[in-house]
């Protein structure tokens, strides 16, 4: 078997490894005489007939020496050997560093940037605060597209070159346009990506503002932020009333932030409601 099959699904279109087993030996068992799931885990050196489909089928995962015994069953040589190994790291670490580290490394692969050019922007998007907060500032009444201004501004600030490349990478996926005389607005795009991508970029950023929040205990004067937090025994019933309640509240928020005004600085809104014992 060899990667150079015509048959053979493109793993660079792939965030899921599993899936792409599935779709490997799916293709391989309509185009040839010999595959099936006992013929795979033997040429992968697997004691057990049906571990790959176990694998395919999440019942089982891969260890570092399963995934290189895999890659090399399947036909994956030099680039598709290392991309599928850091998929199958991508999937199955725990660790969101080790996540974030494998896809990384992922995105480092051209073939995959030619294919998932929008999940990886919009992962660093959402991967880093200043890109949603910089986009926020393009609405300022005060605002002006400096870079050097910009970072100032943040808090806490970061340098000229990373605002340049926040500004392009927004402008590349649709989240900021130019208007006829060449000034930066916010723009609504309909991106859509990979629900695994999404999860990750998403614990990313609310892992960030966190940290953040906290940060702003001493940053801050306590005149020019908010905080309050309360502890509380509740039911079920109340958990899924009260978490109806701050949904309704934040659409409330959110549509006063709206409303046509002189806005002149960013802030970041987050409510925080969250378990502090086990419950099922």
């Amino acid at each position: 078997m060899s990667q150079a099959h015509s048959w053979t699904p493109d793993l660079f279109s792939y965030l899921d490894y599993r899936e792409y087993l599935r779709d490997y030996y799916n293709a391989a068992k309509e185009n040839t005489s010999y595959m099936s799931f006992r013929y795979l885990s033997k040429r992968a050196g697997f004691k057990s007939p049906n571990y790959v489909k176990l694998v395919m089928d999440g019942e089982r995962n891969l260890s570092a020496q399963g995934a290189s015994k895999v890659a090399s069953a399947i036909g994956l040589k030099a680039e598709s050997r290392r991309f599928f190994l850091d998929l199958v790291r991508f999937n199955q670490s725990e660790a969101p560093e080790e996540r974030n580290k494998a896809f990384e490394r992922l995105s480092a692969s051209q073939s995959f940037r030619d294919i998932r050019r929008l999940e990886q922007e919009v992962f660093e998007f959402l991967s880093h605060w200043y890109y949603p907060a910089i986009r926020e500032m393009v609405a300022r009444s005060d605002f002006r597209e400096d870079h050097a201004w910009i970072g100032a501004q943040l808090l806490p600030q970061i340098k000229p070159d990373k605002v340049k490349d926040a500004i392009e990478l927004m402008l590349s996926i649709g989240l900021l346009v130019r208007d006829d005389a060449g000034a930066l607005e916010r723009a609504e795009p309909n991106l859509t990506t990979g629900h695994v991508v999404q999860k990750l970029a998403a614990s990313n950023y609310h892992r960030q503002m966190i940290k953040l929040a906290g940060e702003s205990i001493e940053r801050v004067h306590w005149e020019k932020r908010f905080m309050s937090t309360t502890t509380m025994c509740i039911s079920r019933e109340q958990y899924d009333d009260i978490k109806s309640r701050i949904f309704e509240f934040r659409e409330q928020v959110i549509g006063a932030a709206s409303e046509p005004s002189d806005a002149d600085r960013v802030y970041q809104f987050s409510l925080q409601f969250f378990p502090l014992n086990q419950v099922e």
